[in-house]
């Protein structure tokens, strides 16, 4: 493959704790072009559908909508989500974790109790007036155990209890719902697309449901848990009761239980259809159109682990590389995998920041030095063949 016609993609995650996908996109390419100065490379910062998802499309071309929205336990929280525009229209790709997000309370009991959806329900509103015909949502690291229904009231959904009084906020909540008014939810959503981007496959209900798996994560007890999964229960013979065909169904189906529920919500009352997160990032981005023609791609995240193998940055870019006939190579902090194991998802070499540089700590420091070091020895070993 000839120089004028070959480049090098690199397409990495994040390195959590230490560097952006941006930065680690940067400091791979100056490393790659220190080893071989001219060389063409396509920096492509990636994401799963979860934390980076909107870096990465305004990185593709995207443009930042900024909104102050409700948080999840009611306190105004600065959100932003990223507008694409596209040959159907824009598409408005949002991290619910930006609203409704961990990251914006504490992991205790009265936290998981009371943290609400509302928040996401409310970038999704904006995105409709800002023209959005499509609208991916990312749902990983949320606050709440809701179902969603923080999302749908944000929507014009009125949640009821047996006066009549509309509920409060969060997933506790809900053991007192007794009627849901669906009249006033926002009608635009049924002329838009809704991809729920989503790896989670759990249902709403029951063992491996959004309480009883995710719910100690955000602070809940073994009460707590209980109330959640009693609560979305009656959320669900709530919304069947009112006419909504799909409400039992859909608790069942795969990525129900993911963010808490809002996954339901958005199945169920949202016609959204759910697909792996990094196989959307990678649609967003026009990967498969830049990385015809590649000598090599590059990719990576801070682990690479076992949960890599499913379905992680690495192993989706590795599949999709593979599919245009390019070899992958990931880079990471740290490993627990062996080379055969990478090499079945298709990543046949890999570098490892631990296995440079001993002492952790000088890893997460230096990253972006280390990252160019890789990147100079890449081309060494793998693109030689370039004249």
């Amino acid at each position: 493959m000839s120089a004028s016609t070959s480049h090098v993609v690199v397409a990495p995650d994040k390195f959590k704790g230490s560097l952006s996908a941006a930065e680690v996109a940067a400091h791979l390419a100056t490393g790659l072009r220190r080893g071989r100065p001219g060389i063409e490379v396509r920096e492509i910062p990636l994401a799963d559908g979860g934390e980076g998802t909107v870096d990465a499309a305004v990185a593709a071309g995207g443009r930042v909508r900024e909104v102050t929205v409700t948080g999840p336990l009611g306190s105004p929280v600065d959100a932003r989500y990223a507008l694409l525009e596209g040959p159907g229209g824009p598409t408005a790709v949002l991290e619910m974790a930006l609203a409704s997000g961990l990251a914006h309370t504490h992991a205790d009991d009265d936290a998981a109790r009371g943290s609400t959806s509302f928040g996401t329900g409310e970038l999704v509103a904006d995105a409709l007036d800002a023209g959005a015909r499509r609208i991916v949502l990312g749902v990983g690291g949320s606050a709440s155990t809701d179902g969603g229904a923080g999302l749908i009231a944000a929507l014009g959904a009125r949640l009821l209890d047996r006066d009549g009084a509309p509920l409060p906020n969060g997933g506790d909540a809900l053991r007192r719902l007794d009627h849901v008014d669906l009249s006033g939810l926002d009608r635009r959503i049924e002329d838009v697309e809704v991809v729920l981007a989503a790896d989670v496959t759990n249902p709403l209900l029951g063992p491996d449901g959004a309480a009883a798996v995710y719910g100690p994560q955000k602070g809940a007890d073994a009460q707590a848990v209980a109330d959640l999964e009693t609560g979305l229960t009656r959320w669900v013979e709530v919304l069947a009761c009112v006419g909504v065909a799909d409400a039992r169904a859909a608790a069942d189906r795969p990525g129900a239980g993911a963010a808490g529920g809002v996954g339901y919500a958005a199945l169920a009352l949202m016609g959204a259809h759910r697909r792996r997160g990094i196989d959307v990032v990678l649609d967003l981005v026009r990967f498969r159109e830049l990385v015809e023609g590649a000598a090599l791609v590059i990719t990576g995240e801070g682990s690479l682990d076992e949960q890599t193998l499913f379905g992680k940055t690495p192993v989706g870019v590795a599949a999709a590389a593979g599919e245009a006939g390019v070899r992958t190579i990931a880079v990471a902090g740290r490993t627990t995998l062996t080379r055969a194991a990478l090499a079945e998802h298709g990543i046949v070499d890999r570098y490892v920041l631990t296995e440079i540089e001993a002492d952790v700590a000088v890893c997460i420091t230096e990253a972006g030095r280390l990252l160019e070091d890789v990147g100079a020895r890449i081309v060494a070993d793998h693109l030689q063949e370039l004249s």
